[in-house]
């Protein structure tokens, strides 16, 4: 399958200021894609933008990867209805570098050239950039642009100059990019349209050279109807220190019917023979969810390598009883898994369970056992129980604790 093809059966392309994405197919170019460092980690909303640089690359194409640790200080306005808040040089450099390590996982085996914008901006005069770039920005289409018109409408919160800025600056990144490594392509998120127009106009009044522009749509949570970013509740993080690989090998695993073919095209490398017989296999019996299961297994193998994954997967089976047993883990296994629910030490298994908490009194625990409601190991037990072994009891329908 060709570039052109690609893009479009992953559904990677919203707008282009291209004619026609065969010209991908016949000439290799440069291109660049910049990432936020506001947060101090990537999101899976990152994740999707870099699995569209991935296949540029697997194409042939050269990257050019940009940390905004300059654009990142001032915040970027695209679909917000307020001003994002500050942060200070050093917790974006921060930032930037664990971004960065991040970077390294997602693209093993494949070349990229990383720049950070803070490099060039940093020691920039004001005059000199209004002078040499602001005089070619003209208000009236900047101000129609569509974050900027609602911002400053009727019922808007309105914008700073602070924002108002922030496109004459990423409009400068693709200036500075086309100069110095030949850039002549943006790949952008589709809320970043209007700044990568700011771009192509820039180097065509500098440069009079055409560029072009290609944003891919924004990947959109569809049971909450939410984008995948970092500022949303319930961000998914790349970094395993805020979402942990279970709990992201969890949130692929429960996708919704309805996304998990459109998320194994983007967020997976797999061939398109490969999901149509996935995806054939699911259709006959969608319980087994075989599908969410292929695309959680790829994904955190991606992000948290085939260790990682391999580890999630087996806890996985543990809890949610594919004939997997505790005594299977291994001792990280089992520390993941301590990770994730709570654990008690061995002894009778009533007092254990109501020294932490986990029932309100022997009554309560002596209720739930009458009910079938308690088992260890997926036997449901009849009376309270000594534990001296290491277990997984489950309680109630969602309850799961580790012994050990």
């Amino acid at each position: 399958m060709k570039l052109s093809e690609e893009l479009k059966w992953r559904g990677f392309v919203q707008n282009t200021t291209i004619a026609d994405l065969k010209v991908l197919d016949e000439k290799k170019i440069a291109f660049y894609h910049g990432f936020d460092a506001s947060a101090d980690s990537q999101t899976v909303g990152n994740l999707a933008a870099m699995m569209l640089d991935k296949l540029f690359i697997k194409h042939g194409h050269k990257a050019v990867l940009l940390a905004g640790g300059a654009t990142s200080l001032i915040g970027d306005p695209g679909g917000k209805d307020k001003e994002r808040s500050l942060q200070d040089e050093k917790t974006v450099t921060n930032n930037v570098a664990k971004a960065q390590t991040q970077l390294e996982q997602i693209f093993a085996g494949q070349k990229f050239t990383l720049v950070n914008n803070l490099d060039w901006f940093k020691d920039m005069k004001l005059l000199d950039f209004l002078r040499d770039t602001g005089k070619h920005f003209s208000m009236t289409p900047l101000v129609q642009r569509d974050y900027i018109a609602k911002r400053m409408g009727e019922h808007g919160g309105g914008i700073t100059y602070t924002e108002f800025s922030y496109t004459l600056l990423q409009g400068y990144d693709f200036l500075k990019l086309y100069k110095d490594h030949d850039v002549t392509l943006q790949l952008a998120g589709s809320d970043q349209w209007g700044n990568g127009l700011s771009g192509v106009d820039l180097i065509r009044r500098v440069e009079d050279k055409e560029v072009n522009v290609i944003t891919m749509p924004l990947i959109i949570d569809k049971s909450t109807g939410k984008k995948f970013g970092k500022s949303e509740d319930g961000a998914i993080w790349l970094d395993s220190d805020k979402t942990s690989p279970y709990k992201f090998y969890q949130f692929w695993l429960n996708v919704d019917d309805d996304s998990v073919e459109d998320y194994l095209k983007i967020f997976t490398e797999l061939e398109k023979s490969a999901i149509d017989t996935i995806m054939k296999d699911f259709s006959q019996d969608k319980s087994n969810r075989l599908a969410q299961k292929k695309l959680a297994e790829e994904v955190t193998k991606l992000v948290h390598g085939q260790q990682r994954a391999n580890s999630v997967k087996k806890v996985t089976g543990v809890l949610f009883g594919d004939n997997s047993s505790v005594d299977q883990l291994d001792q990280d296994e089992l520390g993941l898994l301590a990770k994730e629910i709570p654990t008690i030490s061995f002894g009778l298994l009533s007092e254990r369970l109501l020294g932490k908490g986990l029932v309100a009194s022997k009554g309560e625990f002596r209720r739930l056992v009458e009910n079938g409601a308690v088992s260890i190991n997926g036997q449901k037990i009849n009376e309270d129980t000594e534990v001296r072994e290491i277990s997984i009891v489950k309680i109630g329908k969602n309850t799961f604790v580790l012994v050990r």
